[in-house]
This record gives C-alpha cells, structure tokens and sequence, in this order.
C-alpha cells in the first residue's frame, strides 16, 4: 500500500513556516528512515501522516490509515490500554454479545472478529506485558511499558502502512531486538523517525527533512552520514573559495582606490601647472568622481555578492561542527581501585532485587555497562555505586573521586534558572559577564537564548548547557556515570556526546540499551543484573 505526499507544508500559527513543498512516495513494503535536524519537523510530519494535524497547503493520498506508534505518551494517561490500542469498540461489543445482547449495531462493530481479546491478550504477553489488563490506565505504566503497549498494536492491527515515531526508547535491549526483528520482518511500509542508529542502519533509504522539502538518499543511515561528509567538505571547500574571492576583491578595491587618489592628486599638479582654468578643471574633477563612483559601485556590488554567498554557504554548514568539548585528564592514576562491592544485595518491599548477590571493583579509567531488563535495579545499583543508598547486604567500599551523575533528563540543569544564570552557578573562577557569554555561544548558545529558562530547553540543549558548565567551572570529573543519557537526544546532539565520552579519560559508568553508543565509547566490560522480576524495582 503505497502513501502519496503531495506539496504539502506546515505553518506554525505565529506564521512561521516549518516546511513546504514536502513532496514523496512510500511505495508498498518500502522501509524509510525520516532524518533532519532537531526541530526540522519530523514528529510534526508524522501527525500530519498520520491524520492528527491538517497541513496548510498539499495533500496526502492513501487508501490505509496508517498506525501510528508516538514518542510522547502524557495524552493517553486519561485512557485505558484498549482505548489507546482503538479497540475498546470491539472489545464491549464482544463481551456484550457474549452476555447475550445480540443488536445488530453490536454484531457490526465486532465485525466478525471474535478473536480480537485472544488477539490483544497475545500481543501483549509478546512484549512482556502479559501482567497487564486491557482495562488499565495508561497513566499506571512506565514509559517502557507504555512504548510497548503501542508496539503490540502493529501485531493486533496488521496495519499496511506503519508510522514509528522513537519507537525504541524506553525499551531494554531484548526489546529493541525485538523491534528491529519486526522491522527487519515485515512486509508493511513503514516511515522511521529516531535516533537509534542501529536501527536507522537496518532501512535501506533514508529520506532527509528540511524547510523546503524532503532529499532522498538510496542507501541506510551510515552512507547517508557519508553522502553528508562529502557535502560538507564541498561546501566548507566552496565556503573558503568565497572568503578567498572577497579578501582578493577589497585588496583589488583599495588598491584601485588608492591608484586613483594618487592619479588624480598627479593630475591636479599638472593641469595648475599648465595654467588650466578653474571651470576645465572642475569638468575634469566630476568627470573623475563620477568614473570613480562607477567603480566603486562595481566593486561594492562584487563584494556584496560574494559576502551574499558567504553568508549562504555559512547557513547551510550543520551547528556543532566547529564545537569541540575537550575535558583535561582526571588526577586519579589509571587503575586506582574506586568502587569495591562485595555480596552486596538491594531490595524494595522486603523484595531482592536480584538472584545472586554482586561482586565488582571499579577502577580508575575502567569502563562499565551495567545491563539488564527494564525493572532489574540498574538506576539503584548506580545509587549504591555513589553513595545514595546503602546496600542491605554486603559492603561497598569507595574511595575519595569526584563524579558527574548524566541522566536522560540532565537533572544537574536547573529548570528554574535562565540558561545565563545556570552557567553562572558553575562561574567558581570569577569570569566576567562577557567571558561567559563567549562560552555560552561556543556551546550554540546565541544571544537570544541567554534569557531562555532551562525548563524549555530540549535534551540536546540540556546536554550542551550540562558540558558548558562543567568546561566554566574547570571540572573534570574522575568518574562519568550515564544513566540513558541519548533517550531525548536527536542524532546531532548523540554524535556530541558520543565524540565527548570517545576522547574522556576518566572512569565511565553506563546504563544504555543503545548498542551503538555503547561500542562507539569503548566499554568492553559489564555488569549483568538478573532480576527476579521485572517489576520489582527500576
């Protein structure tokens, strides 16, 4: 089943545009990954595709509906996992019928699909939640749980064209296997927004969103990056060509300016010494001014219009590029034992955590994974390791380090404070106003957001604006603990952090179900956590 956008586009209702003249086919059992920068439209398109929002130009041709899985869930805590899964209808009129209220209206909204409740029952249990009810409030689930109650909709709806909005965060890593199982599987059209690369690699066209449509590229997200490398070597290349151009164009203008003032100061001398008489000489002297302006004029528009494309090709280049976070080594030696846990054991509700109690020691410069299903304690054992909570059973012996705490939510931001002000609690060398600001914008902080309170930025931004602080405040910490620092991270952002953590020499700590950031920064050791449960604590 085949999806048609056609010239379509969105307006903001301040009247600004977030794309037009977005146009392309999602040909039957086409697999396509949606890529842009944060805030490029990509979610927004996914409503429109999906029926929730109208565009303000264009149109959409399909003969499906598509089924949508979301990244946001805060709209669906005032309804139950039936209604979220559009299949309360069938469900009442099944239970109505089996009590024997055989009304034609209930026999055609079931629509012959008796087995729809062993059908959602199944479902559900294939994505771990056979302890759920279809009666449930969404609001009682976590995220994880929430982001799999939709996933199991693609296997109760069958639907043909399948519209996937960060369909994996949130999930643990058998999950997301599991997802990238049915991607790989399905013969349904689906359109990917995320910033999962791994996934991204597994569909075999990528498509690129920006203000003035949709660029195509034949190939996953690995040669899209590389077709981007080579555009943008080509337009830094272009970018250093113009700046060349315009250097050589004012040199070329105040060389000619200047061989003119020196020609006509000559030709004044000579004309007073012929005896020329003051009325020649001033048809002489417009003449020479009006020659000069025309010159001027020509190279004034030259040197406009080089600085024009200057400016263009300036846009065009991606934010980020020119950014580099660099922290100086930690003053620990490497191997300096840190963390040492013996038996240690942790539970909630006189309920263990885990089968086997755990035995670790973390040393200066090692690199952890600490993995295990979503409920198998992993934010509690990053506790333990800090000193927040103390284990119930066996020791933790800890040494004297410092460490920053990364979770997805980049908690050491303060949403109360404007970003100028968060950058100033970390102000410990007393820089000036001005120094700080020069930082705030090396981090893609312009001016116009100085004033912006923390609360409003977007995990990116936290992630920024976290490594400003700590790069203002000249702390390096010992230890790194990440706590699914790229769940609200677009692919810009990851590939910031992911760079960062590459080059950090300290200790790192991690908690991630992305196997990509995982490899990227170099962990090769692990902590498995098996739980009894996966609902007996996060």
């Amino acid at each position: 089943m085949s999806l048609i956008i056609q010239q379509i586009a969105y307006i903001h209702a301040d009247n600004e545009t977030l794309f037009r003249h977005t146009s392309f086919i999602l040909h039957k059992g086409e697999k396509v990954a949606l890529v842009g920068p944060n805030g490029s439209g990509k979610s927004t398109l996914l409503h429109i595709l999906a029926g929730h929002l109208s565009p303000n130009e264009g149109e959409i041709i399909s003969h499906s509906s598509p089924y949508y899985v979301p990244q946001h869930f805060g709209q669906y805590d005032t309804q139950t996992v039936m209604q979220a899964l559009f299949i309360e209808e069938k469900i009442k009129a099944l239970h109505a019928i089996l009590e024997g209220d055989a009304s034609l209206s209930n026999f055609t909204t079931l629509n012959d699909d008796w087995n729809i409740e062993e059908r959602c029952i199944a479902a559900l249990s294939s994505w771990g939640l056979a302890h759920i009810e279809l009666t449930q409030s969404m609001a009682t689930l976590s995220g994880g749980e929430k982001t799999k109650v939709f996933l199991s909709g693609l296997q109760i709806h069958s639907p043909e064209i399948i519209l996937l909005d960060e369909p994996s965060n949130h999930l643990d890593a058998e999950s997301r296997q599991k997802l990238y199982d049915f991607i790989t599987s399905s013969r349904a059209t689906i359109l990917v927004v995320s910033h999962d690369i791994t996934l991204l690699n597994l569909l075999p066209v990528t498509y690129e969103l920006n203000p003035n449509g949709v660029t195509a590229y034949g190939g996953n997200y690995l040669f899209y990056k590389e077709q981007k490398e080579i555009q943008l070597q080509a337009l830094q290349a272009s970018l250093e060509e113009k700046e060349k151009e315009l250097r050589l164009a004012k040199k070329t203008a105040r060389e000619v300016a200047e061989r003119k003032q020196k020609h006509e100061a000559r030709g004044k001398k000579l004309n007073e010494k012929k005896g020329v008489g003051k009325l020649a000489m001033n048809v002489f002297k417009d003449k020479a001014e009006k020659s000069g302006t025309q010159l001027n004029d020509i190279h004034a528009e030259k040197a406009a219009t080089l600085l024009d494309s200057i400016n263009q090709l300036r846009k065009d280049l991606p934010d980020g590029k020119s950014m580099k976070i660099n922290f100086n080594s930690p003053n620990l030696h490497t191997g300096k034992m840190l963390i040492k846990a013996e038996k240690i054991t942790f539970g909630y509700n006189d309920t263990s955590l885990w089968q086997d109690p755990l035995d670790f020691i973390i040393r200066s410069g090692d690199r952890y994974i600490i993995r295990g299903d979503n409920g198998s304690g992993k934010t509690t054992l990053l506790k333990l390791i800090t000193g927040t909570l103390s284990p119930q059973k066996g020791t933790v012996e800890k040494a004297d380090f410092s460490y920053i705490y990364m979770d997805q939510e980049y908690s050491l931001i303060r949403n109360e404070l404007t970003v100028y002000e968060q950058a100033q609690q970390y102000n410990t060398h007393y820089f000036l106003e001005q120094e700080i600001k020069m930082l705030l914008s090396r981090y893609l902080f312009p001016h116009e957001t100085w004033d912006k309170p923390c609360v409003h930025l977007s995990g990116g931004e936290k992630m920024r604006l976290a490594f400003c602080c700590l790069m203002l405040g000249n702390q390096t910490p010992d230890m790194i603990i990440l706590d699914e620092p790229t769940n609200n991270l677009d692919i810009q952002s990851m590939e910031i952090i992911t760079d960062v953590i590459k080059r950090y020499q300290g200790t790192v700590v991690a908690v991630s179900h992305d196997a990509y950031f995982v490899q990227e920064i170099g962990i090769k050791t692990e902590i498995q956590l098996k739980g009894f449960s996966k609902h007996a604590g996060k």
